[in-house]
């Protein structure tokens, strides 16, 4: 796991959408909520810019977070981020608390390597076709990759990674248990798909 990740945050009292909208407006802050670990839910309030930040790091969105309020800190995963359906700016942010004895579950990016040199693209000149960027995993919060590798090394056109073929760290595993669903897969060009189904 990478260095613990921090971003300050701001109790507020008020709350309904009209306040949220005071906050985006006037404050350039965004309404965000804490929950969980058998806890109450407290209302938040986060500098704009400082949110934006945090978002440029992959990390953010998996990773154990550290809120700071006031002088409290408490351990959360990014649990939900709204959006402005037009202008893309974050709207509001649901942050989970965390129990270091609890499993929890957190879609993990997927990071592919070799494939420019892997032989079905090199050779043969086929396509990537990824079919997922992140996985659903369950482990303990201390044990959340930062990434998973996924090496498509020595694959053909028409061959496939599979989750049953990725190494997971030890004490992670796939939420899909009931099959083996597939990540990626090297897929022969457009040219030669058209005269193979001719």
């Amino acid at each position: 796991m990478s260095d613990q990740l921090e971003i300050a945050a701001i109790a507020r009292d008020d709350l309904g959408k009209g306040a949220s909208r005071r906050l985006r407006r006037n404050a350039d802050m965004i309404p965000a909520i804490i929950y969980g670990a058998g806890k109450d839910p407290q209302p938040l309030s986060i500098v704009r810019k400082d949110i934006e930040k945090c978002l440029e790091s992959e990390a953010f969105f998996s990773q154990v977070i550290a809120v700071k309020i006031g002088g409290d800190v408490q351990k959360a995963i990014l649990k939900d981020l709204q959006r402005h359906p037009a202008k893309d700016r974050v709207m509001h942010a649901d942050f989970l608390r965390i129990d270091e004895k609890v499993a929890l579950k957190v879609n993990i990016p997927i990071h592919f390597v070799n494939e420019e040199s892997c032989r079905g693209v090199k050779l043969e000149g086929g396509i990537i076709e990824h079919q997922s960027l992140e996985i659903e995993v369950l482990c303990l919060p201390s044990a959340i990759p930062e990434y998973i590798e996924v090496d498509l090394d020595g694959m053909d056109i028409g061959d496939s990674a599979h989750i049953s073929t990725v190494k997971l760290p030890e004490g992670v595993q796939p939420t899909i248990t009931d099959r083996d669903f597939t990540i990626a897969t090297i897929a022969a060009p457009a040219g030669l798909k058209s005269e193979e189904s001719e």
